[in-house]
């Protein structure tokens, strides 16, 4: 092979030279030239080009896993954890991650995810479990959240309930709370009837001074804890109603909601009812406050329409509500007598919130039937004001024509607009209801 058809050596330009030429190009296009060979792929690998870089690691997948280990674990600042909490091969390997993690000044950030978020009843765990999931988690968190040197700036611990017990143990380890931005701590209960009740000191929640997302069980939620959390820059507040205990669990005050809504003009508060079976029908007597500066509902998988409860909402928060999702499954209850049952209320709910709530950008309906007419009411009412009209059950029994519907609510809303296929809903809402919800709580983390 004479010199014109050899290949370029790529691989022997200097360091220093390939480091300058990388330092030219565009994020996109320093992948593309990571690819060539070996040696460029090592000059890719450096800080200065993950500084807020994001990692989504499947625990599941070997290789991911040994990615992160030979060439992220020092790069990555934010870390999502993705695994079965019901595995044990994937328990054992988060063991060794999250070691791994609370070793990386870096990772500041930590999220988790898993596919069986409230499939383990915390009253029937034998004690070996209990000992797996502080030996495998708890303590490598401690570690973790500990550090004064790049300290934890986010912790979510993805709604699952056996962690979610540990809130105090993780917020007394920090060595710098100040420096934390977001805390999860809701989560989805086993039973959502019966479970333990999380014990929070609402001082430790006072240090963490520059905290400004935060997400609760409305079990955790008491009068002390609105007062104390008052400090802080908060703009966002997510709580998860489960149960209702009156015994142990006294209802906050109208008072105390008063005192922070005037503290928080701007917040965000999204309430989350998750298979919520008796809390729902007592939502407006033991839950919602005049005062409570609801802006985002969410009734989910609750087994029944209370649409007094709706009713309330859109009379006492007229002037926060932005968004109102119901959703439940289509099959377990016969959403007609929803009608008759409410039908001294002369009007639907959600036409009331519509005409009500001044803010209302968002309606989404699962699991209820709908009056066409009562939709295009809706879409008469908010306009373009509303962003999103989302429902999939329809009786079109006394109605017209289905095109002339949706071309009118369509030109209304200013978007093109048709009912979901619930064919496509159903296997969601009737199979995988824990997946739909925490999707749910996810969204209103991120949005």
């Amino acid at each position: 092979m004479n010199f014109s058809q050899r290949q370029p050596e790529w691989h022997t330009i200097p360091a220093v030279a390939l480091n300058h030429i990388f330092d030219y190009l565009e994020p996109q296009d320093r992948r593309s030239a990571a690819s060539v060979c070996f040696s460029w792929r090592l000059s890719f690998f450096q800080k200065r080009y993950f500084r807020n870089f994001r990692f989504h690691l499947d625990v599941g997948r070997d290789d991911q896993l040994a990615f992160f280990h030979r060439s992220m674990a020092n790069l990555a600042r934010e870390l999502i954890v993705v695994f079965d909490f019901q595995n044990a091969f994937h328990i054992q390997k988060m063991r060794r991650l999250l070691y791994r993690v609370a070793r990386c000044d870096n990772i500041q950030k930590l999220r988790f995810q898993t596919h069986n978020v409230g499939l383990v009843a915390i009253g029937s765990m034998q004690s070996e479990h209990l000992v797996a999931i502080e030996q495998c988690f708890v303590e490598p968190l401690k570690l973790f959240l500990n550090r004064k040197r790049h300290p934890c700036q986010l912790l979510d611990l993805g709604a699952i309930e056996a962690l979610s017990y540990y809130g105090h143990d993780f917020l007394k380890a920090m060595g710098k709370p100040q420096e934390l931005l977001q805390l999860t701590l809701a989560s989805i209960k086993y039973d959502p009837s019966h479970y333990p009740i999380l014990s929070l000191d609402a001082t430790l929640l006072q240090k963490c001074a520059a905290l400004q997302v935060l997400s609760l069980d409305y079990d955790t939620l008491s009068d002390e804890l609105l007062h104390t959390i008052q400090i802080l820059p908060l703009r966002k507040l997510l709580i998860a109603v489960h149960g209702l205990d009156s015994e142990e669990h006294p209802d906050v005050s109208e008072t105390a909601w008063a005192h922070f809504s005037d503290h928080f003009a701007n917040i965000e508060l999204v309430l989350t009812l998750v298979y919520a079976y008796e809390a729902i029908e007592l939502l407006q007597h033991r839950v919602l406050r005049r005062n409570m500066p609801v802006t985002h509902v969410r009734l989910l998988f609750c087994e029944q329409m209370n649409a007094e409860a709706l009713d309330w909402m859109s009379v006492h928060h007229s002037e926060t509500l932005r968004s109102i999702h119901y959703v439940d499954s289509a099959y377990k209850h016969s959403n007609r007598m929803d009608y008759a049952r409410h039908g001294f209320l002369r009007q639907d709910p959600f036409v009331m919130m519509a005409w009500r709530c001044k803010q209302l950008e968002e309606i989404v309906v699962h699991g209820y039937l709908m009056d066409p007419h009562n939709l295009v009411g809706i879409a008469r009412l908010r306009g373009r004001q509303l962003k999103r009209l989302e429902v999939s059950m329809i009786d079109w029994s006394s109605a017209a024509s289905l095109n002339a519907f949706n071309e009118e609510i369509s030109t209304l809303l200013g978007q093109q607009w048709s009912p979901v296929n619930l064919d496509k809903m159903s296997p969601m809402l009737a199979f995988d209801c824990d997946q739909f919800i925490y999707k749910m709580l996810r969204q209103d983390l991120s949005q």
